[in-house]
């Protein structure tokens, strides 16, 4: 297809708007083969003709057009962000654009010559450089693409209104793509909402725990210490967790336990000791009371030169198992935002992700290791419909009897060859694995490998038998048991436990005192809201209810205030994200009359009263748990002779 002097210099300077540099030289060196251009006598009416299959883009092409922006003029007017599969003839995009609501259109397209067609025609070079038309290639999608799309803003808050329109009918053509990438996007947005925290129980039971835990932490070896003393000790790192699969690779496990750095998971430490198999870290994740389980026991020797490590917030029954056998065990914490208040750099960080899995990979990355092992990282169900092995302390069958495993999701097996049987958090324990690896691979930190044989592939992990790797990688014995981690000086361990208590006292005033000014302006909002069903008058009506959303967005900026509210937003951390994203449904409808306009208002401040009741009742919440389990911490100082500055702190707060 031959293009004039005029459209070739158009293409340039769309070209150079665009902000996606491989994208940029596809299009550069894309030669257009199979689509033919047809220009009618409107210039709205351009179409092309697909000369593969003698289809056109469009059957009416000016037709299509009204009907597609009469339907987003009318339902779709106030969104931030659209989604749509096909860049078709761009002039729907272009329209689009004019409405200074719509901040992004994100186009998703296969055929590449279609896109080089029409930036000839058309001047997308402002839109393309302030990316509010973001052009993405199916063809190449990655991970980290998914991820950075629905992880960031606006993308991000406005996940609950997102979906994927087709620009028009010949796209119908790609279904599996569609279906695929739709699948990917809700996927991904699952994954960043559960990142961002769901569930207030689970944060108050850490806040709670983290709290009652300190003195412990703060009295053993921090995590930083470890990587500084054991980074580049050994070159592999075999990761062992619980999957069916585990059963069968124990005896390589053991031949070659002295070659490598073994990680194991809590779940698979009392099997490892069962076999006589000596690892060098056992993590623990869990919170709750079941996982100290696995420490409850006396291995004797076995133990000795095993480091334990668990979270912050682990349960106290984990910490009282580990100190009755007298093993050398620390608590490191992972990112959060009262952890972040506290500000105990030496004893983090441990990696993000939902599983053991995913903090042994953190580890044995912090540690320089240049090969990482997966073994028994099943992530999916056996044959014979076990999650674990037999050796299990709870048992090889998913804390359900056999008969009633029900089976309803699948994912690619092992070997990209089949399909297993899984359920959705091994999915979710998989796509935080994934996107470890993937930005492993990125920066070239180390290479990774699934020895698991079995259960569902992990993409980005190269796929071996354990024992023919073992063989090539693991020639010879590591100078073990690894140095011993040292605990901080007694001066310094009196530091940071008064800091602590200081720090803690600060948050239960700040809690009071912010809680009680929540309370007078939620009283006053309320008072004013309940006044409403006593005016006929509409538009006095919507005169107090403007004045209501000004105060309520007094108290927003307040709520939002990351700095101030540092260490109330972990506990309001998932309240917040929550309401944000079921408030962007409210935030995209569009009135059409005043009553319409009215009601609008009268929903968005009522949800708002009901958030403002929510987030006193968490605050009071954390105040209850951080009074009710500093005993801990208070008893410690005492123990070390400092009651005086408990005195002071006390009578400053």
């Amino acid at each position: 297809m031959n293009f004039n002097k005029n459209q070739t210099i158009l293409f340039n300077k769309n070209l150079n708007s665009l902000n996606n540099p491989t994208l940029k030289e596809k299009l550069k060196e894309l030669s257009i083969t199979h689509y033919e251009l047809i220009l009618g006598k409107d210039s709205l009416d351009i179409n092309l003709k697909d000369t593969k299959n003698h289809t056109f883009l469009y059957q009416d092409a000016i037709k299509e057009l009204d009907i597609m922006l009469k339907t987003y003029n009318e339902k779709y007017l106030l969104y931030p962000v659209l989604y749509f599969y096909g860049f078709g003839n761009g002039i729907l995009f272009k329209a689009l654009l004019k409405n200074k609501y719509h901040k992004h259109l994100v186009i998703f397209e296969k055929e590449l010559e279609i896109i080089k067609i029409m930036l000839h025609l058309l001047d997308f070079s402002q839109e393309l450089k302030e990316n509010r038309l973001l052009i993405l290639d199916v063809n190449s999608l990655e991970f980290q693409d998914y991820y950075d799309l629905c992880s960031t803003s606006p993308f991000f808050e406005f996940s609950r209104t997102y979906f994927l329109e087709l620009s028009s009918d010949y796209y119908e053509k790609d279904q599996e793509d569609i279906l695929n990438l739709n699948n990917n996007l809700m996927d991904k947005f699952k994954n960043t909402i559960f990142l961002h925290g769901n569930n207030s129980k689970d944060v108050l039971q850490g806040i709670e725990q983290l709290i009652y835990n300190l003195p412990t932490m703060l009295t053993h070896p921090p995590y930083q210490n470890l990587l500084k003393q054991r980074e580049n000790l050994s070159d592999t790192a075999i990761i062992v967790s619980t999957g069916p699969s585990l059963t069968k690779q124990l005896n390589t496990l053991k031949q070659y336990a002295n070659k490598a750095t073994i990680i194991a998971a809590d779940s698979a430490y009392p099997i490892l000791a069962k076999h006589d198999i000596k690892p060098d870290y056992v993590l623990s994740l869990e919170r709750i009371l079941s996982t100290s389980k696995f420490f409850d026991n006396d291995f004797k020797e076995f133990d000795k030169d095993i480091t334990f490590i668990t979270t912050h917030l682990t349960h106290p029954q984990t910490i009282k198992n580990l100190k009755n056998n007298n093993r050398n065990f620390m608590l490191a914490y992972r990112e959060t935002k009262f952890v972040r208040y506290l500000k105990l750099k030496q004893f983090g960080e441990l990696y993000e992700g939902h599983s053991v899995a995913n903090i042994a990979y953190g580890l044995a990355i912090d540690l320089k290791c240049k090969n990482i092992i997966f073994i028994g990282q099943d992530l999916a169900y056996a044959q014979d419909g076990s999650s674990h092995p037999i050796e299990h302390v709870y048992g090889s069958f998913d804390a359900v009897e056999k008969s009633k495993i029900t089976y309803n999701l699948q994912t690619l097996a092992y070997g990209g060859k089949k399909m297993v049987y899984t359920k959705e958090v091994w999915n979710l324990f998989r796509s935080f694995l994934e996107k470890s690896i993937y930005e492993t691979n990125q920066l070239q930190l180390c290479t990774t490998y699934n020895c698991t044989e079995g259960g569902a592939r992990i993409e980005g992990a190269i796929e071996k038998p354990f024992k023919e790797l073992c063989e090539n990688l693991l020639k010879e014995d590591l100078k073990k048991p690894f140095p011993k981690v040292e605990t901080l000086s007694k001066d310094k361990q009196n530091e940071l436990l008064l800091k602590s208590y200081y720090k803690i006292y600060k948050s239960i005033k700040h809690c009071q005192d912010f809680s009680q000014e929540l309370l007078k302006a939620y009283n006053h909002i309320l008072e004013s809201f309940s006044n409403l069903n006593l005016i006929s008058n509409l538009n006095e009506s919507k005169e107090i209810l403007d004045y209501l959303i000004q105060e309520i967005d007094k108290i927003k900026t307040k709520l939002e205030d990351g700095k101030n509210i540092l260490d109330l937003y972990e506990i309001l951390g998932p309240l917040l994200t929550q309401f944000e994203l079921n408030l962007a449904r409210i935030y995209v409808l569009n009135p059409k009359t005043l009553e319409d306009s009215y009601n609008k208002s009268l929903l968005w401040v009522k949800e708002h009263i009901e958030f403002f009741n929510m987030v006193y009742e968490h605050i009071k919440a954390q105040e209850k748990a951080l009074i009710e389990n500093i005993t801990p911490l208070e008893n410690e100082l005492k123990k070390r002779n400092l009651e005086k500055y408990m005195r002071k702190i006390n009578n400053a707060k």
